[in-house]
């Protein structure tokens, strides 16, 4: 079986799964792309030479009987109409976070998916393929340090533009954490608080950086999560789990140890890309073989979405009033156990 993928949204990181889906994945082909810039979509199709239909929009392009799976690349308020629809017509959907803006429109996919009968979703958090944090996972199920009491993470970005202002450092940054971690743990949040430390000169008047994010979860467990996205110094990662028994720590990444000029060093990245390159291509691999193998994606769902949506406006709400947030996330559904 060759899973055919109609691509919505034609920019950077689409741009980066169509390369991968073609030059490096097995199992798949790109048959059809689709921008609201139509120019970019035809450049992509130049390209990488697909042999791909490039349509005038999402609703035409799921409607090609030739595709089977979308993936949804495009601007992030556009994401919740094109997977209701792809869902709607039974299509499998690869869409990068957010699944939806607001908590309400993932309760539609979820909704809309449920209908269906079978899981259709996967969601775009690549973090869950990152061999560090496959490792890191593998030590918190396995009790190898008791049971987790804290977490420390950190979430930091050498600089950022103009328009990125302090809400964004939880819909575009902290996401990935607020997945990964309930992830790891495996234990929903129950409140949120956010407190500002000094403010560095580098941010501009519309941005508080940097920000320290403090969750409980439901069973206990506080984590704590530094954004700071203008640290000058690179792009670095990192997330400590505490346990009752022992600690285990994320790895760094691989980089040659140097002893020159009187100086003990290693490097650290500057490129979000480049960090998570491999789990990108783990992820939309592991997309492609699970529905080959089980006739349903492996990955995030549909209610992981959902939980990073409602997580995500209790810290927006916390970032605005200073306070313990409460996080109401309802009982999962049998259907994504």
């Amino acid at each position: 079986m060759t899973l055919r993928f109609g691509v919505v949204g034609t920019g950077a990181i689409g741009r980066e799964h169509i390369k991968r889906i073609t030059n490096k994945l097995s199992g798949a082909k790109v048959v059809a792309v689709t921008d609201v810039n139509q120019d970019a979509a035809n450049s992509v199709v130049e390209e990488f030479q697909l042999d791909a239909v490039v349509y005038p929009d999402d609703k035409t392009l799921i409607a090609d009987p030739n595709v089977d799976a979308v993936m949804v690349t495009s601007w992030g308020p556009a994401h919740e109409a094109t997977v209701v629809a792809a869902v709607e017509a039974g299509k499998y959907v690869f869409c990068e976070k957010p699944l939806a803006t607001t908590a309400e429109g993932c309760v539609r996919i979820v909704n809309a998916e449920m209908k269906q009968g079978k899981r259709l979703v996967q969601v775009g958090f690549m973090r869950r393929y990152d061999k560090g944090y496959v490792e890191l996972k593998e030590a918190i199920d396995n009790h190898v340090i008791g049971e987790p009491l804290m977490i420390h993470a950190v979430h930091r970005n050498p600089g950022v533009g103009e328009n990125y202002v302090t809400e964004m450092a939880v819909n575009d940054t902290l996401v990935h954490e607020i997945d990964v971690l309930h992830w790891l743990v495996n234990d929903d949040y129950k409140s949120v608080q956010v407190v500002y430390p000094k403010k560095t000169k580098y941010a501009h008047a519309k941005l508080r950086d940097p920000q320290l994010f403090i969750f409980e979860t439901k069973g206990g467990i506080v984590a704590q999560v530094e954004v700071f996205v203008n640290c000058r110094y690179g792009y670095d990662i990192q997330c400590e789990v505490v346990g009752d028994e022992g600690v285990a720590k994320l790895p760094e990444i691989n980089s040659i140890v140097l002893r020159k000029n009187e100086m003990l060093s290693s490097k650290i990245l500057n490129d979000w890309k480049y960090r998570f390159v491999d789990a990108y291509d783990v992820e939309i691999q592991d997309f492609i073989d699970s529905i080959a193998k089980t006739g349903e994606p492996n990955g995030p769902t549909s209610w992981d979405g959902y939980i990073v949506a409602v997580t995500s406006d209790a810290c927006i709400k916390a970032q605005e009033t200073g306070l313990k947030e409460t996080i109401e996330i309802p009982e999962k559904p049998e259907f994504y156990k």
